[in-house]
């Protein structure tokens, strides 16, 4: 018995050496002889780094319809390692996304890469078609593909997101950081055939937030299409129109014509694609008369009723001014000087306050100095500091001339008038989603008193002066008109180029909304209160009757 017990010990002991000899033999085989192949294998299964983009906030109007928000697409990749055939991989491809087959046959045939991509955002349901094919070496993820559903509606203002998620212009760009969110992480681990065979999240993403505007769509969508047709009659180059609440400084509308498809951003020409209201000046001409006159009632040298004898023209150094229309001389009150918008009359008024006060008043309206808005870009104007003033400047600069502004810094400053002399600063964003509205940045402009004068004076502009074409049936208007001549390359002015632009505050008595419109070079009229002064009433009207605001003036019209 002992020895059949021994010897069942020694033949299992014989096969563990016989069985650790040959993984001794298989271990020196696959090292030596198979080491090469199997290298190459290894490294077939591999691991690849997907970046995850973060779904981006959406863009609100005021009423809570969507401006810009994103769309489920699916963004297709490749590791040419693992395609056995580049060129009946294109092809699927080519067709089923509607890729060009050439430069990705390129890609999917070039070895050196190990990631490439075949098509960014790709049409979900195209992608999901050619996944099914279940073609080696190709691999998807979800991504979000940016759109504007209301097309042209504010595209200056939303502005662009780059196939990478992040804002390039416009309010995209200015509040990408809250828009944005933050990336996530994925490690995909792949076998051979390039398969995934497992999926390590590394790092979530976490969503952008919601931005919620001021603009409404439907005043921004109808001052556009105002805007539009204007710029049609007229054969002007572009027009502007800023559509403003004076109480909060929150803008409603800020539209530019021409406009373009925000889903085409990047094809449209550059020219469009800039927000004139923000970032272009011009000579505002008369409209800048309510500076002038404001300064000399505020420092207590005139009141409304003080009256002028003013000739037809004056002389200012070595330039002879005079007013639009031809006339005699005449006996105007301050009040005058405005509504029948008289140059002779306000330089008058600008020598009495001379150039110190009335560069000190110039910058307290805010010319010169950005708004603050919150919209990239923006210009502050181009005001000659006073002491590069020549003997001419208080010529100029007084009725309009030799001053560059923006649209949203003539806004404002009306805006400041029709808020009791209180001016607040324009803002596009009412809130972020998750957070509370930014304060109200104010500032006294000028008193009560000379608000009350200004507004009575610049309805006496609508009702009997320049204006007269920016009358709202039903409501009382307070407006101002001008037209500027353009500078040219020369150092002068051109002979046929203007900008015609209104002004104006409505109700009038309890105001709500600051309406400017300005026009770049009309044909066939180039007045303020011919070409620009209709487009606020038109503008104001629609306003009015959307927002409900009851008439001031009934009977009138």
């Amino acid at each position: 018995m002992t020895r059949v017990v021994n010897r069942r010990i020694r033949l299992f002991l014989a096969a563990l050496v016989l069985a650790f000899g040959l993984l001794l033999m298989r271990a020196a085989w696959l090292q030596g002889v198979r080491a090469q192949s199997l290298s190459r294998l290894a490294r077939t299964q591999h691991r690849e780094q997907v970046t995850i983009p973060a779904g981006r906030g959406t863009i609100y109007d005021r009423t809570g319809v969507q401006l810009a928000l994103g769309e489920q697409a699916i963004t297709v990749y490749a590791n040419p390692h693992q395609i056995t055939n580049p060129r009946a991989a294109a092809d699927a491809a080519s067709r089923a996304l509607g890729v060009d087959e050439g430069p990705l046959l390129a890609k999917l045939g070039d070895r050196s890469h190990g990631f490439v991509y075949v098509a960014r955002q790709a049409d979900a349901r195209r992608a999901k078609a050619l996944q099914r094919l279940k073609i080696p070496g190709f691999g998807f993820y979800p991504e979000e593909r940016r759109i504007y559903p209301l097309g042209s509606v504010a595209a200056q203002v939303l502005g662009y997101v780059g196939i990478d998620g992040t804002g390039l212009s416009g309010l995209e760009v200015a509040n990408n950081g809250a828009l944005a969110g933050r990336a996530g992480q994925e490690t995909v681990v792949t076998d051979p055939g390039g398969r995934t065979i497992d999926l390590l999240s590394d790092r979530p993403e976490v969503e952008g937030r919601d931005l919620y505007l001021t603009i409404d769509q439907m005043i921004q969508s109808n001052a556009e299409s105002v805007l539009r047709e204007t710029v049609r009659k007229w054969g002007a180059k572009s027009a502007t129109a800023i559509v403003l609440d004076p109480r909060t400084g929150a803008i409603l509308a800020m539209a530019v014509e021409p406009g373009f498809d925000a889903n085409s951003f990047p094809t449209a020409p550059r020219d469009l694609q800039r927000n004139r209201a923000v970032t272009d000046t011009y000579e505002p001409g008369s409209t800048f008369k309510l500076v002038t006159v404001g300064a000399a009632l505020s420092e207590h040298l005139v009141t409304p009723s003080t009256r002028f004898v003013l000739p037809y023209s004056i002389q200012v150094a070595d330039r002879v001014i005079h007013d639009a229309e031809p006339r005699g001389t005449v006996n105007y009150s301050v009040a005058q000087i405005l509504s029948h918008s008289s140059n002779v009359g306000a330089i008058t008024l600008a020598q009495l306050l001379g150039k110190d006060r009335l560069a000190s008043w110039i910058s307290r309206f805010g010319y010169g100095e950005k708004t603050g808005v919150d919209f990239p870009g923006e210009s502050s104007g181009i005001v000659l500091p006073k002491d590069q003033w020549s003997g001419s400047t208080i010529g100029n600069v007084p009725i309009g001339q030799g001053i560059a502004v923006t649209p949203v810094q003539m806004a404002s400053a009306y805006a400041a008038v029709a808020n009791h002399g209180i001016w607040s600063r324009p803002h596009l964003v009412d809130h972020v989603a998750g957070g509370g509205r930014p304060s109200l940045h104010r500032r006294r402009l000028v008193s009560r008193p000379v608000a009350a004068e200004l507004m009575t004076m610049l309805r006496d502009v609508v009702a009997e002066g320049t204006g007269i074409y920016g009358a709202i049936p039903g409501y009382q208007v307070a407006g101002k008109t001008g037209t500027a001549q353009k500078p040219d390359s020369h150092g002068g002015y051109s002979a046929d180029k203007y900008v015609a632009s209104f002004v104006g505050i409505v109700p009038a008595s309890r105001p709500r909304l600051v309406v400017l419109v300005a026009v770049d070079e009309p044909h066939g009229a180039i007045w303020g209160g011919v070409v620009a002064a209709p487009a606020f009433a038109e503008i104001g009207r629609f306003d009015l009757q959307y927002l409900e605001v009851p008439p001031d003036a009934p009977g009138t019209g």
